[in-house]
């Protein structure tokens, strides 16, 4: 009988993958133990893209042979490390940025005509003639877009929808319908509203900084939907208590997940659990390029999604 491939999945809130893999696989799950005994079988370990990479396993691992990240972004790997052993990466670009965009917009709509606590308001029996809450309108409002890749361009094009003025800035030009300011601090300074969108990594760690977060000033609202180390929390954190900055609203965190008590107290905040891109299609479409990476990997074609 011949041997199956073996995949090993790195984070348990990939648990789910199990059911789909084991049908052509031998899987394999960290959290139940490191699998010594499987060392020289595992081929290809699948991981979430936003966790940090664990090289020392990788180097215990002598026939890993692809590295398997299950979601678009990869922040978390070191690729010119995985590039340097000759292992391959792959990732699932392009499937769920439509659904982010919508994420962001429902933020910034929470955010601006205040859902959320108009929520709490009704169900508390707070609500009366005295407490009702005049908010921004959309329409007039400039939004600021950072990163104008599949997700920037879409929160653009939603923008535009609500009658809002866009701008963007990113490190290198695009052709793009929109302008492009001259740096992120002149774009800060010219929004109402700041969307972080752009691709996490070692060189834009805390680039949503106090400076910036000043410049957004008292009225304006930040929302994140890239990852949670392109802002500075405790910048942010400082900004929204001090009213130095007027809103913020989150789907990413420095540390996920992240410990209530640090955003016990701060106003004027909207906060959702990283699930921006967690649709029941967006999954079906990051599940549809592992399977489809996998195939090619162990038939000897080419990878299907490699990260460049």
């Amino acid at each position: 009988m011949t041997q199956r491939p073996a995949v090993l999945i790195m984070q348990r809130h990939l648990a789910p993958l199990s059911g789909f893999l084991e049908s052509a696989y031998d899987v394999y799950r960290f959290w139940e133990g490191p699998p010594i005994e499987a060392a020289h079988d595992i081929r290809v370990m699948v991981v979430a893209g936003e966790a940090p990479l664990d090289k020392a396993l990788i180097e215990r691992l002598p026939n890993l042979d692809l590295l398997a990240c299950f979601t678009s972004g990869y922040d978390g790997i070191d690729i010119d490390w995985c590039r340097a052993r000759g292992l391959p990466v792959t990732h699932a670009p392009g499937v769920n940025h439509e659904d982010v965009a919508d994420h962001a917009l429902g933020l910034i709509l929470a955010a601006r005509r205040q859902i959320a606590s108009g929520d709490r308001q009704v169900r508390s029996g707070e609500w009366s003639a005295a407490t009702r809450t005049i908010t921004a309108s959309m329409g007039g409002q400039t939004l600021g877009v950072v990163g104008l890749g599949h997700i920037g361009r879409a929160v653009a094009k939603r923008a535009e929808a609500f009658c809002m003025a866009v701008n963007w800035w990113g490190p290198r030009p695009h052709d793009a319908e929109w302008p492009r300011a001259e740096s992120l601090l002149a774009l800060a300074k010219a929004s109402d509203i700041l969307v972080v969108a752009c691709k996490a990594d070692d060189t834009n760690r805390g680039l949503i900084s106090r400076e910036i977060l000043e410049a957004l000033g008292h009225d304006g609202l930040l929302v994140n939907v890239s990852r949670g180390q392109v802002v500075d929390e405790d910048a942010l954190i400082a900004a929204l208590k001090s009213g130095a900055l007027g809103q913020a609203a989150l789907d990413v965190f420095v540390e996920e997940p992240t410990d209530p008590a640090r955003w016990a107290d701060v106003p004027n905040l909207v906060l959702t659990p990283h699930t921006a891109g967690a649709t029941t299609a967006g999954v079906q479409g990051m599940l549809m390029l592992l399977m489809q990476n996998l195939q090619a990997h162990f038939a000897g074609e080419p990878l299907k999604t490699p990260v460049a």
